[in-house]
């Protein structure tokens, strides 16, 4: 598979790479990239066919958008690439409507995201996370006049609860008007919290899963060396960070072991087999990819060459199974023969894949 291996985002038109470029690195002082780095990443992406590049106006208080907005005018790239950007987070402390998702701060926000980007409309606008105060019908108005506007032409929701998304895309469909297509939602071997509600949610509503750190945060790349109840290790988790120290926890030590061993029999790095992972994942339309050096690019790009097998897929699964928990274990597939088949009924549909 390349990164011209285009699909659909969800259930519309909208073509993208397999892998979406992440660029929350860019203009990033600490765990981010040098601007000199930011650009290179950003044509190594490109001219390896890639077009689905993903930022946000709060990544490095916007700087992350001017950088991407000056290298794509740079290149008179702006009719190939599909550009995401989102909206959600404050910008102006003390200001409420500088924040969240009411309509005076979408349009707040986009306005900005427009200029700082140096094009006249976005491609893809992400609700960055559920505000949790405003009706999604507000929101549906809003996005859906910015698409008849041709201000954005696609929106999808990120970081919410799965019957947010849910409610949003059905209210769309019984309307007829302009509805979610994707969700953006953290999704890794070590997070698979995604699978009991959102991604059921996302296949049933035709919406495409677009993973943010499937690598979580580099703890899947090998970066760090288990310390207590903590790490050692440079990178992202290795100083204030909104993780904390959760991805250290005993069962990510072992799910990470689990990995190391797929890996050997692979010959291939952990960062390409736990990204070939999360691509083969039912649902799953484009991983966020995301770099601070032009080596750990090519790294993850090389993941789509990973083919694992029926067993090295068995092996990561079952060490980074999810606890059954209610009401999961009443939908298992025993549970479900015996109850609404009466045990009697070989092919009862809950037992099916």
């Amino acid at each position: 598979m390349s990164l011209t291996a285009f699909r659909t985002l969800g259930r519309s038109g909208l073509v993208v790479s397999p892998l979406a470029l992440g660029t929350m690195t860019f203009g990033t002082p600490r765990w981010g990239s040098a601007d000199d780095v930011s650009e290179a990443i950003f044509h190594d992406y490109v001219d390896a066919g890639g077009n689905f590049i993903d930022t946000a106006d709060v990544y490095a208080g916007g700087r992350s958008e001017t950088l991407l907005g000056d290298y794509v005018a740079a290149r008179r790239l702006r009719d190939q690439l599909v550009l995401a950007t989102k909206f959600t987070f404050n910008a102006q402390p003390g200001n409420p409507n500088a924040g969240g998702n009411g309509r005076k701060n979408i349009h707040r926000a986009l306005e900005g995201s427009l200029r700082r980007l140096q094009t006249d409309y976005i491609d893809f606008y992400w609700l960055h996370a559920w505000d949790m105060v405003t009706p999604v019908e507000e929101v549906l108005q809003t996005l859906g006049d910015l698409v008849r506007a041709g201000k954005i032409r696609y929106f999808g929701v990120s970081d919410m609860p799965a019957w947010y998304a849910t409610q949003a895309a059905t209210l769309a469909a019984a309307h007829a008007v302009p509805g979610p297509i994707a969700m953006q939602v953290e999704y890794s071997l070590v997070e698979r919290s995604i699978e009991r509600e959102h991604v059921p949610a996302a296949r049933a509503c035709g919406l495409g899963i677009v993973p943010w750190s499937p690598l979580a945060a580099g703890f899947l790349a090998g970066k760090y060396e288990r310390d207590g109840a903590g790490a050692t290790g440079e990178g992202r988790l290795s100083g204030p960070n909104p993780f904390g120290n959760q991805k250290f926890t005993d069962r990510n030590w072992q799910v990470l072991e689990a990995l190391r061993t797929v890996a050997g029999q692979l010959d291939r790095p952990l960062a390409q087999v736990a990204l070939a992972w999360a691509v083969a994942q039912p649902g799953v339309a484009a991983p966020i990819i995301g770099a601070s050096k032009l080596a750990q690019l090519h790294d993850n790009l090389a993941a789509l060459d990973v083919r694992l097998s029926p067993e090295q897929m068995r092996v990561l699964n079952e060490a980074s199974a999810l606890e059954v928990v209610f009401p999961y274990g009443i939908a298992s597939p025993a549970v479900n023969r015996g109850i609404f088949g009466g045990h009697t009924v070989q092919g009862w549909p809950g037992t099916q894949g």
